[in-house]
């Protein structure tokens, strides 16, 4: 049993195992990291008003203050007790499960394995590459979540959701009036269900997905990227549905009236490939022209095709510049209209 109270900027280690770790504070920022240590690091590097209590028992690393329970921790809106305010830090062993409860502070986890429980009354949180199941619960505080593989449980009055590069098998995520961002990376099937009553939700597939669709909103609008799906309704309420590929997974998106959009991922675009069409047959004069130009050459047609020609000026008098005129100056590089953004 360790218990020491820390009114002041303080280092601590702990060399007994640590399996479990408890954090509350009020305003400043909790920033927690796993790591491959057998021990675990504490540094209080500013604070103000009441101090902290630091207690180790039974495994179980406790930093918070005394009159800031766990329980209830989302109704406590007393702000006589705001007057405080602490910069903590923690490095703990990545199999660790982290319980992170913060009132107008900001908290970052990053590296952890375990279970992870994030609270928070205002403050914003951001969740960095956590392979454990995430559950996040907030009243006006947004959650960040940046590759994290572990399945995600968002809850939230007025916050917002981002996932970026999201890979876990399952995504759940209610608010009332925050918007949902959700970019998705995973290599299997996925369990996706999202809903709100005002906020807008977007989504990114991979490209190709593996889903059952079904996205509802009573009164805003729909955007889809996908020829599998379509689009119902015409005036008020839309719907999209469809599946795509084997529909071994379930994409689930309900709002009332925000708006909701499908997008997709460019398929293999880390090699380089062209996004768009093929070119039309009428393109193939200005193939020879694009062919030196290496990477740059489709990707650059479709970026520039408002904008002129694509090929290289010929030098002024050269027999070549009169051939090169037309088959530049006709827009007809089509790969631009077909191109799905």
């Amino acid at each position: 049993m360790f218990e020491r109270s820390v009114s002041g900027p303080e280092k601590l280690t702990f060399d007994d195992p640590v399996t479990e770790l408890h954090v509350r504070i009020v305003n400043g920022t909790v920033n927690v990291v796993g790591t491959d240590e057998g021990s675990a690091r504490l540094e209080v590097s500013e604070m103000e008003g009441p101090p902290l209590v630091v207690t180790r028992r039974d495994g179980v690393l406790t930093v918070a203050y005394e009159d800031l329970p766990w329980k209830g921790f989302l109704k406590w809106l007393d702000r006589k007790g705001w007057r405080r305010s602490a910069v903590v830090s923690l490095a703990v062993p990545a199999q660790t499960r982290v319980e992170v409860g913060v009132v107008g502070a900001g908290a970052v986890v990053s590296g952890v394995k375990g279970p992870a429980v994030v609270k928070g009354v205002t403050g914003d949180a951001t969740l960095v590459a956590l392979s454990g199941p995430v559950r996040a619960d907030t009243v006006s505080g947004n959650v960040e979540a940046q590759s994290v593989t572990g399945d995600l449980r968002f809850n939230s009055v007025s916050g917002d959701l981002t996932v970026v590069d999201g890979s876990g098998s399952t995504v759940r995520a209610d608010s009332v009036s925050g918007s949902m961002i959700v970019d998705l990376a995973a290599d299997g099937p996925t369990d996706i269900r999202l809903t709100s009553v005002s906020g807008e939700i977007a989504i990114r597939l991979p490209d190709p997905a593996d889903a059952e669709v079904e996205a509802n909103t009573a009164s805003g609008a729909v955007s889809n990227a996908f020829d599998g799906l379509r689009v119902h309704g015409q005036w008020g309420a839309h719907k999209i549905t469809g599946r795509l590929g084997a529909g071994t997974g379930k994409l689930r998106a309900t709002t009332v009236s925000g708006s909701i959009a499908l997008l997709r991922r460019p398929p293999h675009e880390e090699e380089g490939e062209p996004w768009d069409a093929p070119p039309a047959a009428g393109d193939g004069p200005d193939a020879p022209a694009d062919g030196p130009a290496g990477p740059s050459g489709p990707g650059s047609r479709a970026r520039e095709g408002s904008e002129g020609p694509s090929v290289p000026a010929p030098d002024p008098g050269s027999p070549d510049a009169a051939p090169g005129g037309p088959s530049g100056g006709s827009p007809s590089d089509g790969s631009t209209d077909k191109k799905v953004l």
